[in-house]
């Protein structure tokens, strides 16, 4: 299909959030207009679209105004139902494609995906019955189990160290569909964004170097301050060879563990921008957002090319709770008189405890004046400061 050019189109999203919000500013910077369709009538990314379509992901008259009014259709997050983009498909362009999310959306389902495109991924086993809980190799213990489906941000997760463990575990969680993962020891955790566009053009921004607490992203770092070039070449062509074989089309983000022993294995992967990526919007001469406008409207892909070193800082509501009283905003006049401080707030009135309502990036000339400035800024906020 010819390219969608900026300026003579109107682009679509299933999903208000903040990442629905990023990428809508990105199309509007284009000259796009943009509608989101989200079943909250007060959303992140429907405050900013030129319009806002108030239904369930599966209302067929939702999807149907969807399909009519907009050119080209995306997601901004993995758990929209894959059969609404299945609908929308037979209507208008959709990327990614209903088939791809759908494998995102079952951890069962992406670990074999991943071993059939020769990716290593962690040693598991699935849970889906007692005779399966039964036959779990006891080598897998201690591990994590994980449900299947609709696990995000540490959710759905449980440490396990032995089969009565698991088993109530796997009580606890409803006796749904589970993976369980052997524990690994961990050096670090990476992850590797891609764009691919429907010609097959494949670019890839520099490997990230991440840091969780309480399953939830903290901190990127990039360049990856301690991973050898080596080991980031062998990321790349891994989320490479993830995102050839579902012959993806739109960005795609593929998290990997480091293992102490030097091994590379993934972990899961996101069909959308990523929390990770947000380093890009300040760091690097593209976003990962414009790339995913750029993807789903058949424009060209240059090869992003990072121009400072970058940190991100993730802004969880808890920020908004560090004194007594009522939520209060932190200190941005501070934090914003710091050096290379860039503050993307996302649009949510109400901050509650472990809601992601922003981020920082820090940019600077080297990694290290990077650091030191996140250090400052992380401090000013509350944040722990050991990165």
């Amino acid at each position: 299909m010819p390219a969608l050019l900026p300026g003579t189109a109107t682009l679509g999203v299933l999903g208000g959030g903040q990442l629905g919000r990023m990428f809508v500013h990105a199309a509007q910077a284009l000259g796009y207009r943009c509608i989101v369709l989200d079943p909250d009538a007060i959303s992140p990314a429907g405050a900013v679209a030129e319009k806002h379509l108030k239904a369930d992901y599966l209302d067929p008259l939702g999807l149907a105004q969807l399909a009519r009014d907009c050119d080209a259709i995306t997601t901004e997050f993995e758990n929209v139902p894959a059969v609404a983009l299945e609908t929308l498909a037979g209507m208008r362009t959709v990327a990614p494609a209903a088939a791809a999310v759908a494998v995102c959306q079952d951890r069962a389902v992406e670990k074999a995906h991943f071993q059939a495109a020769g990716v290593p991924c962690a040693p598991h086993a699935v849970i889906r019955d007692e005779i399966e809980l039964a036959a779990v190799d006891p080598a897998l213990l201690p591990g994590i189990l994980k449900t299947s489906r609709m696990g995000y941000d540490g959710k759905g997760q449980v440490r396990v160290g032995s089969r009565e463990e698991l088993a109530t575990a796997w009580q606890d969680l409803q006796r749904v569909p589970c993976v369980l993962e052997q524990l690994l020891p961990l050096r670090a955790e990476l992850s590797v964004l891609v764009a691919r566009g429907a010609d097959g053009q494949l670019v890839h921004y520099p490997v990230q170097q991440n840091l969780h607490r309480g399953g939830i992203l903290a901190v990127t770092e990039v360049p990856a301050p301690d991973v050898p070039a080596e080991v980031q070449a062998r990321a790349v062509a891994a989320a490479r060879q993830v995102a050839e074989a579902l012959a993806y089309v739109g960005v795609l983000c593929i998290e990997f563990f480091w293992l102490e022993d030097g091994r590379l294995v993934v972990n899961e992967m996101a069909p959308r921008p990523h929390n990770s990526g947000h380093w890009t919007m300040n760091g690097a001469d593209v976003s990962q957002f414009e790339l995913q406008v750029r993807a789903l409207a058949g424009l060209p892909l240059p090869q992003p090319r990072q121009h400072s070193a970058s940190l991100m800082l993730n802004l969880l509501g808890d920020l908004w709770f560090s004194t007594a009283g009522g939520p209060t905003p932190p200190a941005w006049d501070r934090v914003l008189a710091l050096p290379g401080t860039h503050l993307h707030l996302y649009g949510k009135s109400d901050a509650r405890h472990g809601r992601k309502m922003g981020h920082l990036n820090i940019t600077a000339d080297t990694p290290d004046a990077a650091h030191a400035v996140a250090v400052q800024a992380a401090a000013l906020l509350g944040l722990p400061t050991d990165f």
